[in-house]
């Protein structure tokens, strides 16, 4: 009884290491936003307004956009409290928001490998306050709400950048962005689901500590695993 029992206990640690390990094989496969060739093409041929297809594409991006999901994690890891987990959910989801739909509305578009390049030092900033770093490297701590929103801000220039590329109809424009942003909100609030369950059974084993501190460091490696591609990307393309 006493190895089912530990057995059952460590088995949010295993499947969050098995996440990070995926995550990890995935981040060298493809780029962060990059959109699959069949989403591409239906995006590039519709025209009006199409709210169910749109939130169906939004949701699909949150749920396997790996980067944000390792900034979700990292946002959330050590919080307790769901009114936290509410505030800085919401923070990261204005700032993804707000560039996502005005970086398409007005053509603001950056180089997808920078844009990409500067998320995956968002998910090493956020693993490293995590293991607070900043306090013990340079004797402060950032501002993590700000932080938050800011790294937000460029998650969701991210996106535009690649909607951007795939040139989406003016025609119900504004009504498919909208649409394909519930999608993303939708898809954020099932990862968090898991994540959130995973962590609640997680941190009821006595070694979360000891767990949570190597679980970090592997998020810092995936992040310049990230950071690495985007740049190599970028030299390889000039």
């Amino acid at each position: 009884m006493n190895i089912l029992t530990e057995g059952w206990r460590r088995m949010p640690m295993r499947f969050a290491l098995l996440v990070l390990s995926a995550l990890a094989l995935s981040a060298s496969a493809a780029l962060a936003h990059d959109v699959t060739p069949g989403d591409a093409g239906y995006i590039q041929e519709i025209w009006g307004v199409h709210i169910i297809p749109f939130i169906y594409l939004g949701a699909k991006h949150m749920i396997t956009g790996y980067d944000h999901i390792l900034f979700l994690l990292g946002v959330v890891f050590f919080l307790y409290h769901m009114k936290d987990v509410a505030v800085y959910v919401s923070l990261f989801a204005v700032g993804h928001s707000v560039t996502m739909l005005l970086g398409v509305w007005f053509g603001w578009g950056i180089n997808a490998y920078i844009i990409d390049a500067i998320i995956g030092l968002s998910v090493v900033y956020k693993a490293l306050d995590n293991l607070g770093a900043f306090q013990k490297w340079l004797g402060f701590q950032p501002n993590t709400k700000w932080a938050t929103l800011i790294f937000g801000l460029f998650h969701g220039t991210g996106l535009a950048t690649k909607i951007i590329e795939y040139e989406i109809a003016e025609d119900g424009l504004l009504a498919n962005l909208l649409a394909f942003n519930v999608g993303v909100e939708i898809g954020q609030l099932l990862a968090l689901f898991v994540i959130l369950i995973v962590m609640g059974y997680w941190r009821r084993s006595a070694n979360f500590m000891a767990q949570a501190t190597y679980a970090n460091w592997i998020m810092v490696l995936l992040g310049i695993m990230l950071t690495y591609v985007q740049v190599a990307g970028y030299l390889a393309s000039t």
